[in-house]
């Protein structure tokens, strides 16, 4: 079995800056951004990862999405294929930072842990990570959602998403897309990923169908964070890609450091 790197509670390696030898005014957010986050419930186009942090993560990505059986062990969940449409695909794992040391490290990483800070307004903990994987043409759906129903055991709900592409994310390929404000509505039933894209249909009223839909293309090696109980997607609205990038992302979860988990 691979080398569990959750046991190391620092950074293994030099692809990232150090925390506590940085100027992390750099990478704080601006006044109005952090007004806009909590207006609309996410915020996107800062820029994360530089090329070189890009292209050592998508390695090890590479090498995650072709494991052996045994070599699994340590995600806590690893779906070579979640879709319920044997003709698309879509790669699915929680446990990165277990697995690969740049996937380990990217949790202290100033650029991820300064904005989160100020968003959640002040020291958070680690939640998960998750991996996901969409080839070019037959990628698979991930339906609309609210993160915060799978995590109803943490109160108060202080959660924030960081959702970073390892592609390029546009309009055409399939980016992710918001309901702006949707993180100020009431929590929406949790449903498998891969239901159909019109399932949130059902629980929604008026005024709400009225809202959506907003896509947020993003380009590679920049992220967008989203609040609570933000609703979103993360496909285009065809619910397929119409060109040939693939579509590869991580998502890191924090919460704030002075709620109770359940």
């Amino acid at each position: 079995m691979s080398k569990d790197w959750s046991t190391e509670n620092s950074p293994v390696g030099a692809l990232f800056e150090t925390p506590g030898k940085i100027d992390a005014d750099k990478y704080r957010l601006s006044h109005e951004q952090v007004e806009f986050f909590n207006d609309n419930g996410y915020l996107k186009g800062i820029r994360i990862l530089d090329d070189t942090q890009i292209e050592t993560l998508r390695g090890e990505l590479a090498e995650m999405t072709d494991l052996a059986e045994d070599e699994r062990e340590l995600f806590y969940e690893y779906k070579s294929n979640e879709s319920n449409d044997p003709s698309m695909v879509l790669f699915h794992a929680l446990g990165a930072w277990r697995v690969r040391p740049g996937f380990h490290d990217l949790l202290w990483h100033p650029a991820f842990l300064v904005p989160a800070s100020q968003l959640l307004g002040g020291a958070v903990r680690f939640w998960h990570d998750q991996l996901f994987c969409k080839p070019a043409h037959h990628g698979g759906e991930v339906i609309w959602h609210q993160d915060y129903s799978y995590w109803t055991r943490t109160k108060p709900m202080a959660h924030l998403t960081c959702w970073i592409g390892l592609d390029d994310s546009t309009r055409e390929n399939g980016c992710v897309h918001y309901v702006p404000r949707s993180h100020k509505w009431n929590l929406l039933p949790r449903e498998d990923f891969t239901r159909d894209m019109d399932t949130i249909r059902d629980y929604l009223t008026a005024d709400q169908l009225r809202e959506y839909v907003r896509p947020a293309a993003t380009r590679g090696g920049y992220k967008r964070d989203s609040r609570r109980g933000l609703v979103r997607f993360g496909q285009a609205a065809s619910g397929k890609s119409r060109t040939d990038p693939k579509r590869r992302k991580t998502e890191r979860t924090v919460f704030s450091a002075f709620i109770r988990s359940q």
